[in-house]
């Protein structure tokens, strides 16, 4: 198989030229186009004005050789050889090209082979791509380890959509004081990288902070650092004051003064949760 594909062979009757290495990679139309509707269409008779003849090379230079063999090795012979270093990148070319079979492959990989490292970026591709089963495989797997999770690259490269949906959980295994700081480096990095200002890229994720359940001590903490970066809104920090002073969650949404499974006691926490609106 290995041979078949890389080297020419009397039977193969297309070639593609892969990544930014160029590799060429050999293989039968029939088999393509027969497994494949996205390579039917692709190695269907070329478009008037086209100079690529029918054997190609068909040019992809976006894909890496090992993730693109990867595809191939599935159309051949219905399995694939993955490793965590291509997983995703195989997941996310069997979306591109429409095969549920590969995709499953890809999802039970990725689900038996999850780390705190890769966790991120798992789920961030399973919210792009639909797959709710390896959504909620990676929801509990960062519930059940979320301060290693939270600093990781992978975690400060997660988009306001789907940190926001992390923050959602009552089940994280953190202290709420240390989500606030993970927030804000996310915060940090996505400015830089957006080019946008920090309150306006982290709006979505900071309306899921419990700030209700931070001490006074550390409200005043939060409010000197505020003051540098604006990441989060007056009215929150405000709104959390307010239920220090009169000893309930007044005016908050219920969701923000209910502990979550990592967060230490304060003695105000008895305050809260019983008459939270």
């Amino acid at each position: 198989m290995e041979m078949l594909l890389w080297l020419p062979s009397p039977t193969c009757d297309v070639m593609f030229v892969v990544g930014q290495e160029q590799q060429k990679v050999f293989a039968h139309r029939c088999v393509l186009a027969c497994r494949c509707q996205a390579f039917r269409g692709m190695l269907s008779q070329a478009p008037v004005g086209s100079s690529v003849p029918p054997q190609g090379p068909f040019i992809l230079g976006n894909v890496q050789p090992e993730v693109f063999l990867a595809v191939i090795e599935f159309l051949y012979t219905n399995s694939v050889t993955l490793n965590s270093h291509i997983a995703l990148e195989v997941l996310t070319s069997s979306v591109e090209y429409g095969l549920q079979d590969l995709c499953k492959l890809c999802v039970k990989f990725i689900k038996d082979t999850l780390s705190v490292e890769q966790v991120c970026e798992a789920l961030q591709a399973a919210v792009t791509y639909g797959q709710v089963d390896l959504q909620q495989h990676c929801l509990a797997f960062i519930e059940g380890c979320t301060a290693a999770v939270v600093q990781t690259q992978g975690f400060r490269e997660l988009s306001d959509v789907v940190l926001a949906q992390v923050l959602r959980s009552d089940r994280l295994a953190v202290d709420e004081l240390d989500l606030v700081q993970a927030v804000r480096e996310w915060a940090h990095v996505s400015s830089a990288v957006l080019e946008r200002p920090v309150p306006e890229v982290a709006a979505l994720p900071v309306r899921e902070l419990r700030l209700p359940l931070l001490a006074p001590s550390e409200l005043v903490t939060l409010e000197s650092y505020n003051q540098q970066d604006l990441l989060i809104p007056v009215e929150n920090i405000a709104a959390a004051w307010r239920a220090h002073a009169l000893r309930r969650g007044s005016g908050v949404p219920s969701r923000l003064c209910r502990p979550r499974r990592g967060t230490r006691p304060r003695d105000h926490h008895k305050h809260l949760e019983p008459h939270a609106k």
